[in-house]
């Protein structure tokens, strides 16, 4: 990168950690260290700590502390709601989720399809949305869980979580969310759904990695994936990552504190960014454009490879994506943008842009003033663009797709 100056706007991948979070977790590195299982002061002191983070993640979500379960991770979370739904209904084999899910679900599944239980991997539009009448239709009576993420970590789209909760309500089956984007950004009040199981991930809002949620509604009913102590109320074994647990909260605290500005000011900064790289020719935005994460931007350049993007925009200090931090090792198109039916020539020239509280005007400045020249550097080098123009010259009227 030149000089110092990052410019980071990779957030969905993962989020700074913010500095109040960290001065909240540093006593417990040291001074504060003792187990919270412990039957001594010392560690009754630390576990009363766990208890008051729990409470401010509940307190986000709009839960009950005691439907709280500490994980490492969202990609935890998530794989102990599925492995739950079917351990705690093993007459049931059938499983509904979607073609654009994270997969740390997508994998999980495609993975369960091979060991005899029916998959069914809905499809979603244009727009990245789903059909939710297609999504009833596909639940049955051996249905044990249907698991379809709140926000889509590559185009920022939302779904309707809480409609398709009820959904799976009326029909009697466990509903789960992979909320890992969404929580912090999209306000939320679990008390008032039917959602059985939520997942969330504490890197992606200005906690540190290795720390993760699993919401479990009251009279949800739930099998343990970690077996052992009786950590979180016999719900997930092994000793209490305490410093990790008191850093979650702190930052649930600040993600209820900024959820308005998440939604006002970084929203319209993402708008200013949007709407400046729109002006390069032959680049579209993938994704409905209203119903999203008011922080994410999925932004393709036809003719052009993702991968160099990303190398000439790291040279100027600018950090963003071509799609999921866990699929990017790939040259393969994203499976979000295949599965929405983007143009093979856009999809591999797709970057996401996904900005937090920490971003700026002058952040935004940056990328536009270098964005349009790397654009027309790597077209002058792609045979595609060529003769993408040589079309536009040949044809009289030509509109562009």
């Amino acid at each position: 990168m030149s000089g110092e100056r990052v410019i980071y706007m990779d957030n969905n991948a993962t989020s700074q950690v913010a500095p109040e979070v960290v001065a909240a977790m540093l006593p417990f590195f040291a001074e504060r260290y003792g187990n919270p299982s412990s039957m001594h002061n010392f560690g009754g002191q630390v576990a009363a700590k766990v208890d008051a983070a729990r409470a401010q993640v509940a307190e986000l979500l709009g839960a009950s502390p005691e439907e709280i379960v500490f994980t490492s991770c969202g990609t935890e979370s998530d794989n102990t709601a599925i492995s739950s739904a079917l351990a705690s209904q093993p007459g049931k084999r059938h499983i509904v989720t979607t073609r654009v899910e994270h997969p740390a679900v997508l994998n999980t599944c495609q993975s369960l399809a091979t060991q005899g239980y029916d998959v069914t991997f809905l499809k979603v539009d244009r727009q990245g949305n789903l059909d939710l009448e297609a999504l009833a239709e596909a639940i049955r009576e051996d249905t044990a869980l249907v698991s379809v993420m709140w926000a889509n970590n590559e185009t920022g789209v939302v779904f309707p979580a809480e409609e398709i909760a009820e959904i799976c309500a009326a029909k009697g089956v466990l509903f789960h969310t992979d909320a890992v984007q969404a929580v912090g950004k999209v306000p939320m009040n679990l008390s008032n759904t039917a959602i059985s199981m939520l997942a969330l991930s504490g890197h992606k809002l200005h906690a540190p990695k290795g720390i993760g949620v699993l919401y479990v509604r009251k009279g949800t009913p739930f099998v343990p994936f970690m077996k052992g102590g009786h950590q979180e109320h016999g719900r997930r074994a092994g000793t209490e990552n305490v410093p990790y647990i008191i850093g979650m909260g702190a930052a649930a605290q600040l993600a209820a504190q900024y959820l308005e500005e998440e939604n006002t000011r970084v929203r319209a900064l993402r708008d200013r960014l949007e709407a400046g790289l729109l002006e390069v020719e032959a680049t579209m935005v993938n994704g409905d454009l209203e119903r999203r994460l008011p922080n994410t931007s999925s932004v393709s350049f036809e003719y052009v490879e993702g991968e160099s993007i990303l190398l000439h925009l790291s040279s100027q200090g600018i950090c963003a994506s071509s799609g999921s931090a866990c699929t990017s090792g790939s040259l393969e198109p994203s499976h979000v943008l295949r599965a929405m039916g983007v143009p093979f020539t856009a999809a591999h020239g797709s970057i996401r842009f996904s900005l937090s509280i920490y971003n700026t005007d002058e952040d935004v400045d940056h990328v536009l003033e270098h964005m349009p020249g790397i654009i027309e550097q790597l077209r002058t080098m792609s045979p595609f663009w060529s003769k993408y123009q040589q079309t536009k010259c040949a044809t009289p009227g030509y509109v562009e797709p």
